[in-house]
Parts: structure tokens; sequence; C-alpha cells
């Protein structure tokens, strides 16, 4: 009737609505778990990477002096290797790049950290390395490269930690919090526009003959089952 038409609460929205809807969001999802199942993140790869970058800086620099010095890069290496001397060779900041690259590697490319204690724990020791040995060796005896080195390193450091701490993780809190927005509306998007039921979908089965032919018998004669 026209009054149980009025009365009925109109849909929000309509079924291409919803379709749309959960199609956006069930793609945006979808997508993220495409970048999970990924290896290694982009931001965290890029990570790895400049660490890698900084093992291979530090080491061409240490190469490099050992060539500037007179007598040879193979004399050299026996000199600050083999003959190893805390205030006079650089072999240990590049033990240092070493143990650097080695930690970061496996903590955030193996085991996928997500907590920056690893890379304070060696920030903080190349750091007090470092003062340490700018103070105690012989950085003058060794020419421009005495006071590269330590530099140099320590500022690839500080820069490894502020790559982590202000890009990285921030960056992966931040997909896995869009993420579960996404998954929190695919779950809502069909209840918010669910429409009012129509009196098509309910309907009463049909009489039987046999049941319509035997009530008006029995109404239209009540006293045959006496007889």
């Amino acid at each position: 009737s026209s009054s149980s038409d009025s009365s009925s609460p109109p849909c929000r929205c309509s079924n291409g609505g919803v379709r749309s809807i959960n199609a956006s969001v069930y793609c945006r999802v979808e997508s993220y778990e495409v970048g999970q199942k990924k290896c290694i993140s982009d931001v965290r790869r890029t990570f790895c990477l400049f660490v890698t970058f900084d093992l291979l800086f530090i080491t061409m620099l240490w190469i490099i002096e050992l060539n500037v010095v007179n007598g040879g890069i193979q004399q050299q290496l026996e000199k600050e290797v083999l003959h190893y001397d805390y205030h006079a060779s650089f072999f240990d900041i590049f033990l240092l790049a070493v143990f650097r690259f080695a930690s970061l590697i496996l903590a955030y490319a193996v085991c996928k950290l997500r907590h920056w204690w690893a890379i304070a724990i060696t920030t903080a020791l190349c750091c007090a390395f470092l003062i340490i040995k700018v103070i105690l060796s012989k950085a003058a005896d060794s020419g421009a490269f005495g006071y590269l080195l330590p530099i140099i390193s320590f500022v690839l450091a500080w820069i490894e930690t502020w790559l982590l701490d202000f890009k990285v993780l921030p960056q992966e809190n931040e997909d896995e919090s869009r993420c579960l927005s996404f998954m929190e509306q695919a779950a809502r998007a069909p209840l918010l526009c669910a429409g009012p039921v129509s009196d098509g979908q309910f309907y009463s089965p049909p009489e039987s003959v046999a049941d319509s032919d035997e009530e008006p018998d029995d109404k239209q004669d009540p006293g045959r089952g006496l007889i």
C-alpha cells in the first residue's frame, strides 16, 4: 500500500554505489597486502642501500689513504694491519664500518626489526670509539685523511640513525595503520549501505487444491459427520 511505502526508510546508497565503494576499499587493501608480501619495504631497502654505501665509501677512503702514503699499498697494509697501532693506523675505522654494516643489515634486513634500539647501540659505540680515536691518535702525521676518515664515519653513522628513526619506522607504521583503516571501511561498507527489505521479498505459499476442496464441504454440511 502507499502508506507502507511512505513509512519505509529510503535506501542510503544504490547497489552500484555499494559495489564501487567495496571495490575501491578492497583494491587498496589488496595493494597493501601485495606490498607486504615483498621481502622488504621500499623505504627499508633504501636504508639498507645507504648502509652498504657507508661500508663501500669508508673502504674506498681507507684504500686511498693507503696509496697516498709513501711506500705503496702493500707496505702500508702490513704496517696498519699486521703491525696495528691504535694511534697511527686507520684499519680500526674500516673494521668499525664493517661492524656497523653487519649489525644493521642483520637487524633491519634479515631480522626486520621495527625498533630503534639496534641502531642506537651501534651509533653510540661508533661515536664513542671515534671520539677517543681522534683524541688519542696522531692525525696530523697522516695528513688530511687523518681527519677525513673519522669525521665521515661519524657523519654517516648519524645519517643512518636519522634515516631509520624519521623515515623508515614512521613510514611503515603509517602504512600499517592505513591498511587497518581500509579493512575497517571494508567491513562497515555493506552495513552502511544496506537498504530496507521490500515487501516483494516475502511471499506466502499457495493453498493446496485438496485443502481448498475439503474446507468448503465441511463448512457447507456440518452435520454430515453425525449421520
